[in-house]
């Protein structure tokens, strides 16, 4: 991606698009991604320089006054939380698993830099919002010291009024750590044949 990243989350998909075209006429900015997600919400990812994603973020935020949800401004985005947003899945590696949840996009990128930033382990997925009822999760592997640190980092990070749901799983179980690594969705699951 770019040196910094924002992420404007609105409740109101005509919002979101007058707002995501403010952001692309408020500053040059490198990259503009901009959707629905589920239930309903729009989202306007941006990158580029600083202070042009900071003019842009302030922009889309002015226009979409009243129907913001969340906002995340990460001014060195961790090459991992760009992978992952691009739908990079690592199989889990380390003694634990780490899982944080929110109720928005916004708040889980924010754990999610911060807590790979913060402490030795490996975002090793990120969930956003589709199929999802609007949440977002994240998985972090490695050491459960480590895993420990990043899953409090990150959910320190996250707004109070925004609720999380975190937890460290030590020596994650082999049947639960393939059903993640397969795929997160319980209708897909049911779908594959047994093994044995």
């Amino acid at each position: 991606m770019q040196p910094a990243m924002a992420l404007l989350e609105v409740e109101s998909i005509a919002v979101g698009i007058e707002a995501g075209d403010a952001m692309a006429k408020r500053a040059p900015i490198d990259v503009l991604y901009a959707g629905t997600v589920h239930p309903g919400k729009y989202l306007v990812l941006v990158g580029g320089a600083v202070a042009d994603v900071e003019e842009a973020l302030a922009a889309g935020s002015e226009v979409a006054e009243g129907c913001v949800l969340d906002t995340v401004l990460l001014p060195d985005v961790h090459v991992e939380v760009v992978a992952a947003m691009r739908g990079t899945r690592r199989p889990g590696e380390g003694e634990a698993l780490g899982v944080i949840e929110t109720r928005t996009v916004a708040s889980l990128l924010k754990a999610a830099d911060a807590g790979v930033k913060g402490a030795r382990v490996r975002l090793l997925e990120l969930r956003l919002a589709d199929d999802l009822g609007g949440k977002a999760y994240l998985l972090f592997g490695g050491q459960v010291a480590d895993v420990e640190a990043a899953v409090e980092i990150g959910r320190d990070r996250v707004a109070p009024t925004d609720r999380v749901v975190s937890r460290v799983i030590a020596q994650l179980h082999a049947e639960m750590r393939a059903n993640l690594e397969a795929d997160g969705q319980f209708r897909h699951r049911l779908a594959e044949p047994a093994e044995g």
